[in-house]
């Protein structure tokens, strides 16, 4: 388990020997209903790379709390930042990353809002560009695990604080589980972009949070673990 911040600059260099591939967490200080923590997706996909480093080799950075939220910006207890922010700040960790020997980056997203997730992608389209050797992954689990995860759970177009994620919580720290939030789905009004976003979106569920359990969420977050272990297997082995 090469955990970034707790290794010394000479462990740096040995484990540099063997992998050359780093991990950058990516998660949110945002709403997730009335039941769950503001580090909902923080803690998630933290937890599961801690897991998926238990059974693989790679450097894992240190989680960056903060993402760009839009469609909770106006919730109680949400702290977003700007697209621009969040470029430049991923830009920055690769690049430095790299000159210190470094070649296949993933940026993994507990946070799966769309403006946030572009943010990333648009940056690693210019770095992959710059850099020939260069390997970089962008992706959030939920949109590549989308029918394995549907299948764990049972609510239709489950996401944000419904199903999936209370049960992921509900088996990692059930004591941050504070009830459980009504079902709700957001009502904005697409394809238009609305100002108070909080009147379509009361709760800040996107589901139903009644139907998890913690057997779902320990499925889910074993199932989150194995496919980053498989993504960093295929960064590794394969040329782009």
């Amino acid at each position: 388990m090469y955990l970034l911040e707790r290794i010394t600059m000479v462990e740096f260099e040995r484990y540099l020997q063997n992998t050359k591939t780093i991990v950058f967490p990516f998660g949110t200080i945002e709403e997730h209903g009335s039941h769950l923590p503001l580090n909902t997706d923080s803690l998630i996909i933290q937890e599961a790379l801690l897991l998926a480093s238990k059974r693989k080799s790679f450097f894992l950075a240190p989680l960056i709390n903060y993402g760009v939220c839009t469609s909770t910006k106006d919730h109680p207890g949400t702290i977003t930042i700007s697209a621009d922010t969040l470029r430049r700040l991923a830009a920055d960790l690769v690049i430095d990353s790299y000159r210190k020997g470094l070649r296949n980056f993933l940026l993994i997203s507990g946070h799966g809002g769309s403006i946030h997730l572009s943010a990333l992608r648009e940056t690693a389209e210019i770095i992959v560009e710059q850099y020939p050797d260069i390997k970089i992954a962008v992706f959030t689990p939920y949109d590549i695990l989308y029918k394995e995860l549907a299948e764990i759970i049972e609510t239709p177009n489950d996401s944000h604080a419904g199903e999936i994620e209370t049960s992921i919580v509900l088996y990692l720290y059930p004591e941050l589980v504070k009830g459980l939030s009504e079902p709700e789905y957001p009502q904005l009004p697409k394809p238009f972009i609305v100002k108070e976003k909080l009147k379509y979106w009361p709760g800040g569920v996107w589901g139903d949070p009644k139907r998890a359990t913690a057997e779902k969420g320990k499925k889910a977050i074993n199932l989150i673990a194995d496919k980053i272990i498989s993504v960093i297997e295929e960064i590794e082995s394969r040329s782009f």
